[in-house]
């Protein structure tokens, strides 16, 4: 038997409530060991499931097999958020005492909103894409981005915070989102480009325009020298810089930088140290024609940033942030404006690679016939 795609990805996934609610009323589940061997069972066992039945039309492509256990996953992660919100309950209260207790803090609800949400969605379009035999490159790597930011942040959080003393053996069940989406990120890189139809005159029209004569890419550069610089400045905050600026904003602005859950601290050096770097790559791609690796790593970037600036922003304001730490009422709106405007930057650079991607394609003698588009 086959696993409808999307119906049997849906149904799967909703299995997750059932499932949650049983485990919760075994007693035996109240140590640490017990929770994470159980873990590890039923994300074998699901994986089996779906190989079993998903064996078919699907079986060409792994990542079939890793987005359908990853949106129950995700699923799992939609009911923590909400239990811990309150608004649901009796689900999976056995875990957060003795499997990840440092999912209950702000950060952990907001990043499994965001994986319950939007990383939900993304699978379901990504399985769909895939049986219909259509490329969902362009979505891959937005998740790609997004799922390794969360991770590369979370991990180390978990480890330098309050928490580090209460990591229980269910923490090796993040493993798997470390080694997949490496290997789920070298398979996307490798899939062939959808390239549209553009012709080499078009390409070499678009690369010989001066950047007087591309307004929008003038803007762009310069939201990026802005966006860089204050991640720079972030990053000297979280570095205790001694300077006035520093102390003012992480004290009337930002304050949660302050938190020791250590997550935000951990934010900022990411920040500071890889999508600063990728800022001025940007500038360079859109300043020197034929940068043909910008397109990709735009995408990755802006999935990375919308993941990071969702949770930093929701746990700056979430309740479960202690309230010195919290950002003070009255510069909401500056704190919001500023950070949705940072989020907001890699996804116009995205959007300006897809939408006219022809300054970014390898420059071709004209004359040629244009560029094909891969089928």
């Amino acid at each position: 038997m086959q696993l409808p795609a999307v119906p049997g990805a849906v149904g799967l996934s909703l299995a997750a409530f059932p499932v949650s609610y049983a485990l919760n009323c075994v007693a035996a589940l109240a140590h640490p060991v017990a929770i994470a061997v159980t873990g590890a069972l039923v994300l074998l066992v699901l994986f089996c499931m779906v190989y079993l039945l998903g064996e078919g039309s699907h079986s060409q492509d792994p990542l079939f097999y890793v987005f359908t256990v990853f949106s129950f996953t995700s699923v799992i992660d939609l009911i923590i958020s909400l239990e811990e919100d309150g608004y649901i309950s009796g689900f999976m209260e056995f875990y957060m005492k003795e499997g990840e207790p440092y999912l209950r803090t702000a950060y952990g609800i907001m990043i499994c909103y965001w994986d319950g949400i939007v990383h939900y969605l993304l699978y379901l379009a990504m399985i769909v894409a895939i049986t219909q035999r259509k490329n969902y490159r362009t979505l891959g790597l937005y998740w790609l981005g997004s799922l390794m930011m969360s991770i590369v942040v979370f991990l180390p959080g978990n480890m330098l915070g309050k928490y580090s003393s209460e990591i229980r053996p269910s923490f090796l069940l993040n493993v798997p989102y470390i080694l997949i989406p490496v290997w789920a990120g070298m398979r996307l890189f490798s899939q062939p480009k959808p390239l549209p139809c553009c012709t080499a005159e078009k390409v070499a029209a678009e690369q010989q325009r001066s950047l007087y004569q591309r307004p929008l890419d003038v803007g762009l550069i310069l939201f990026l020298l802005v966006a860089a610089t204050f991640t720079f400045f972030r990053g000297l905050v979280v570095l205790d810089c001694p300077s006035d600026s520093c102390f003012d904003y992480i004290y009337q602005y930002e304050p949660y930088l302050r938190d020791p859950v250590a997550y935000p601290k951990v934010q900022m050096l990411v920040y500071m140290f890889y999508v600063l770097p990728f800022f001025c790559l940007g500038i360079y791609g859109l300043l020197r024609p034929g940068c043909t690796w910008l397109p990709d790593w735009a995408l990755v970037f802006a999935g990375a940033v919308a993941q990071a600036q969702f949770s930093h922003v929701g746990s700056s304001l979430h309740h479960r942030t202690p309230y010195p730490y919290r950002t003070p009422e009255e510069v909401w709106w500056v704190f919001l404006l500023t950070n949705v405007l940072y989020a907001l930057g890699p996804h116009l650079l995205a959007y300006r690679c897809l939408r006219n991607p022809g300054f970014f394609q390898p420059a071709a003698p004209t004359g040629q016939d244009g560029i094909k588009k891969h089928q």
